[in-house]
Formats: C-alpha cells, structure tokens, sequence
C-alpha cells in the first residue's frame, strides 16, 4: 500500500494519505442546521481511524434549500461557533475536515423546504413530481455571493477547506448539464455558458476566503441520462475549473434520475467508474480524487498507481470499517470490515428519514451512545447457534472480556448468510462471514462446531448467560404437494439440488426473487408466484429495480396475487383472477414462502437455571441488518 499511504498536498493543505471520507447525508443535524454530539462523534471516530481527509456533508448556503431536513448549514454566523467543537475535536484526532457547501436546486420538494424549488429552467426533475421555478440573473448573482459568505463562515469554523457540491443533480451540477439546463442567455446554451455559474462560484469563493484556502470541486463526470454530460464536456468543465482556482476534482457520476451510479450497489464491481475519473486526471494537473465503489484498499492501490487518480474516496467502506486507514498502516488488512454494497443502512435509512446505520457495523451512528468497554466482572457467555446474529453476539461479548463457548449444530459459521452471498451479485456478502471468524478467532472465542446445543452441553461450562440464536426454519404453507415435491431455497442456492431447465419458485419475497434470478442466470425457464400484488416487498429499492431488470432480461416469469393450489412431481397449478392455471413440465418447485423462529430447543433453554436473551430470528424472524445489530447490542450489554 505504498501510493496509498503518501502523503498529498490540495493546494496549500497536506494531507497525510490518499484515503478520503466523502461527504454523505447521515441526518445526525438538527433541523435548524445545527450539529448534535452524534454528528460530531461520528466525524471525530472517522479521525481518530486515520482517514486522511473526511468531507462533511451538504453544509446549506441558504435556509431552505437541502433536500433532507436534518442537514448542517452555515447561512448565518450564528452556527459558526457551533461547528467548532466538531473541528476542534477532528484536529485533536490528526484529520483534516473540508466541509461541502450546496444549494439542492431542484433535487427537492416543496414537502421538504416549504417552498417551491428553484433551478437554471423550469425542467421538471424526472424523480420528483414538481416543476421548479427558473432562477432570474439576478437571483443568481445573489446565490453566487452565499456561496462565498457559506465558504468564509466554514473558514471561520476552522475547516481546512470546502468542497462546491457540483454533482448528483443539484443547483451547481444542474447549471452545467444540458439535462437540466435549458437557458437562452449567458447562462445557457453553450458548454461556455452553462458553466459559467461554477466558475463564478468558484472565483467568489477565492476573492472572499483569499488564494491559500483550499477548494475542491465535486462533479459528475457522467450523468448516465439521456442529453446529460458526458466526458467531453466535463473534461472541458474541468479545465476551466483548474483555470479559476480550485485545487482539486473530486470525480463521482450519476444523478437522482438514475440513482444507482450515485451509490452503485453490490451488483457493480469494484473501481467501476474508472473510466471517468482517469478522463479527468489526463485532462488537468491538479489532484483528482476516485469515486465509486472503491471498498478495499487493494483496489485503492492499484487505482493510484497505475495512474487514474490521486486520492480515492472509500465513503462506505468507511461506514462499514472507520479504522479502515489505521488497519492498513499497520499491515492488518485481514481485519478490515468490508462494506458489502447491500445500501440497507445507509441509503434505506435514509429514504424512511432516518440518520445513516450501516448493516455490518452496529458502531455506525451510535458512536455517541455505545461503548464498547472491558466488564467489571468477565462473566461465562453460552452461545447457542453460529449464524450472523450469533457470531456478532460472540464478537462483541469476547471483546468486553468475557469467556465466550459458541455452539454451531453444523459444520460451518454463517447460517442463512452463506446462502445469502449466492445469488448474482451478493458476492461480496461472504465477506462479512470471513470478517467475523478473524474476530472470533481474534477475541479467543471457544467455537464448537456439529455441537448440539443440549442442556448437559451447556451447563459444561456453568454459563453466567446463555444467548439464543438457533435461527429459524422454513415456514411451509399447507399446500398439498409442496413438502413432497418441494425443496428450500437454501437448498437451491448451496447447491444441494441438480440444475434444471425449468423451475417454480414459491414466495416473491427477496429470498424467493433472488432465488428465482440465480437460477435464471443458470439457464433455468423461471416463474415465480406471489399471493401479494407485488413482489419484493421486503426488499431495498435500488437492489429491487436492478433485480427486476435482470428478470426481463433473463425472461423470468412472475404472477402475482396468484396462490398455488397445488404441487405434483411435474405440475403446479395456481389460481389468479377467479381462473386456475398449470404450469407443466417442472423439474424443481423452490418454496420461498418465509421463516419461522425454530423453537425445537425453547423447553431446554426454559430449564437453564441461568438468565437466556434470544436475539436474530431466534427472537423473531427478521432481515440480516436488523439481527447483526440485535446480535452486537447482547454483547454489548452482557
């Protein structure tokens, strides 16, 4: 990790290595623009782990302007002083901290704002169901002025430089493109034009904050629409931008129109948009920064050294792992936590409109109120079952010092993960099981597998705790066939079942539509049948849409409200609509109909004469985010 670990300079700042925190909208603010102690702890953790340089996110240049409530804003001095403790605090740790400054533009609502969303035309975003109003010449001189004003106040806080938010749709980005720009005057119409607005931008910013301060610019390279930018023109932007004072290009794609090259999910490999940030690094000499994807310091290394970019952001590989920096500098890279591109706790807590999780890491957004310290007393934890939610519960309590016995009834850790990193795209998943058997192995956690837990078993040890999490079983609805003909999911994804050219799939859910989608990328003829109007409920949107996709294109053939009669070694028949149907010729029926709690060792966990906390679908049956968490809080509180 040699190029990873130099040292780098944007503009008159050095920065100690190459591994950058983007900005990403958390929630952690107040409403008012103010920041909490989570906001502040949260950037303070990814300090102390050694990122070289952390960007917080989307500061607001005026009131009213974001496109999430709970953002930071620096509109008036008033906030200037509150900033300081979360600068302060990230200094004392060794990081340097830019904060992003934008205007949402029209990548708003009015249900967000309480006003209508302004924007270069009054072109309607393509995501969102109002028409924003054009921007007079005039309002944009203004809007160019609090820029500057936003930028000093950040100066004034103490961050070592700002970042222009000129990507992913918003007012700056949607200036430059000919998406979302569709002006006459010198606003618009040329590529000179339409970026005039960032270069003004950018020159306030340096008349008010003085030449040594340093800025970067993020841009969207691609907009992956049709009629956005494209290379050509933002290589064009990029040189003008050089030209005009910022001191380095921070290169992310996509817009809200087409979201998933915004934050590319696990189905993208990784270092995918390496095409676009290596356009730009040819096209200037400034530093320019790599986005998208970039979740091992590996891929980070060998981005830098063959030459595509100079800084490599990593923002959800730091959510996943904030020590990520630290590990590498000291050669431990087996004892990273991966982020695995499910966008669960990130993105999906964002859209409900709440502040930012991270489904590996239970730590993330919780830096202010958990602590994971050594127990006054070490007490002896039994853990009954080896899946996620059991290994967490494990890792966490081995970690507080206490004498760990982890009891798995099979052969292998993991549970129903291992299945889970099967289908297209989920490869990266099986990363987080590997994670969690360094850590056992690490925290000296006694692992006993094809171990039944027993009561004569359990009581070995004289456990002061017993922690449940044997997991659940299938929920097999009472239809006439179906537990002859039938075989689990599981079964299909680990192999267990020969390949077919021809399958039904039972449950719409994301485990039936994952499983239906790895055996059409197999070859497999595919129909799957829902009792619910719509399939894939339970499931994230991006990873939902990408997956749909991937059904019309392989031909997958989906009924829903449609409830199966019944299964025979070749037929099952469904009935939709008040008609019934066949489908013939079947040589696999996948049941996908849900999870129960397996309660077959409940009376040996009643008579334990010890207190017993069940967690994961132990507790109730839930998605692998919810029980990892549920795993980490019993260790936690052992």
């Amino acid at each position: 990790m040699m190029k990873l670990l130099q040292p780098i300079k944007i503009g008159s700042l050095s920065i100690k290595n190459r591994m950058v925190v983007s900005a990403m909208v958390t929630n952690y603010c107040r409403e008012d623009g103010y920041p909490t102690e989570k906001f502040i702890a949260y950037h303070e953790r990814k300090a102390k782990g050694g990122w070289g340089l952390i960007i917080a996110e989307d500061f607001c240049i005026m009131p009213g302007v974001g496109a999430f409530r709970r953002l930071p804003g620096l509109w008036e001095d008033a906030q200037i002083e509150s900033f300081k403790a979360c600068t302060d605090r990230v200094h004392a740790a060794g990081g340097c901290m830019f904060a992003q400054i934008y205007h949402a533009g029209r990548e708003t609502t009015s249900a967000i704002t309480g006003q209508q969303s302004v924007a270069p035309s009054p072109a309607k975003n393509p995501v969102l169901n109002e028409i924003p109003r054009e921007l007079t010449v005039e309002e944009i001189h203004e809007i160019v002025s609090r820029f500057g004003e936003c930028a000093l106040r950040a100066k004034k806080v103490g961050f070592d430089g700002v970042e222009i938010h000129g990507a992913h749709g918003y007012l700056v980005n949607s200036f430059v493109s000919p998406f979302s720009n569709k002006r006459c005057d010198e606003y618009g119409g040329t590529i000179e034009n339409r970026m005039r607005f960032a270069v003004e931008v950018v020159k306030e910013i340096r008349r008010v904050c003085g030449e040594e301060y340093p800025i970067i610019y993020r841009m969207s390279v691609r907009e992956y629409v049709e009629g956005g930018l494209d290379l050509a023109e933002s290589c064009i932007l990029a040189r003008a931008l050089e030209q005009a004072g910022v001191d380095a290009l921070h290169c992310s794609q996509g817009i809200s129109a087409l979201v998933r090259h915004v934050v590319p999910t696990s189905v993208v490999r990784p270092g995918a948009y390496r095409e676009n940030f290596s356009a730009i690094k040819h096209a200037v000499s400034i530093p320019v920064i790599a986005v998208g994807r970039i979740n091992d310091p590996l891929v980070a290394e060998d981005i830098l050294e063959c030459g595509d970019a100079d800084l490599c952001t990593m923002a959800r590989a730091s959510l996943a792992d904030p020590s990520l920096p630290e590990k590498v500098v000291e050669n431990r890279c087996e004892d990273i936590l991966h982020c695995i591109g499910c966008v669960q706790g990130c993105i999906g807590e964002n859209a409900k409109g709440n502040f930012v999780r991270c489904l590996v890491n239970p730590m993330t957004g919780m830096e202010d109120e958990y602590h994971v310290e050594m127990a006054a007393r070490p007490k002896t934890v039994v853990i009954a079952g080896g899946g996620i939610a059991g290994c967490e519960a494990a890792i966490t309590a081995a970690m507080r010092g206490h004498h760990v016995h982890l009891l798995e009834r099979g052969d292998r850790l993991g549970g129903q993960w291992i299945a889970a990193a099967v289908p297209p795209g989920k490869a990266e998943f099986s990363s987080f099981i590997v994670w969690q058997k360094q850590m056992l192995q690490k925290y000296h956690v006694a692992v006993h597998l094809n171990c039944e837990a027993e009561k004569d078993v359990i009581m070995r040890w004289s456990p002061d705790l017993v922690i449940n999490a044997t997991g659940s079983i299938a929920a097999i609805p009472p239809v006439s066939g179906l537990r002859e003909f039938g075989v689990c999911a599981e079964d299909v994804l680990l192999g267990r079942v020969k390949a077919v050219k021809k399958a039904v799939v039972i449950g719409g859910g994301l485990v039936g539509a994952e499983t239906a989608d790895h055996l059409a990328m197999h070859g497999a003829d595919v129909a799957l049948i829902e009792m619910l109007p719509s399939i894939l409920n339970d499931g994230e949107p991006l990873p939902k849409e990408l997956l749909l996709e991937r059904f019309q294109k392989r031909g997958v053939k989906v009924y829903t409200s449609a409830a199966v009669q019944s299964v025979t070694e070749s037929c099952v028949r469904y009935r939709k609509d008040e008609s019934d149907y066949v489908i013939e010729d079947v040589e696999l029926v996948v049941i996908a109909t849900g999870r129960k709690k397996d309660s077959s060792k409940q009376q040996i966990f009643e008579e334990l004469p010890c207190d017993v906390v069940s967690v994961g679908d132990a507790a109730s049956v839930k998605n692998g985010y919810l029980n990892i968490r549920e795993g980490f809080e019993a260790g936690l509180s052992c």
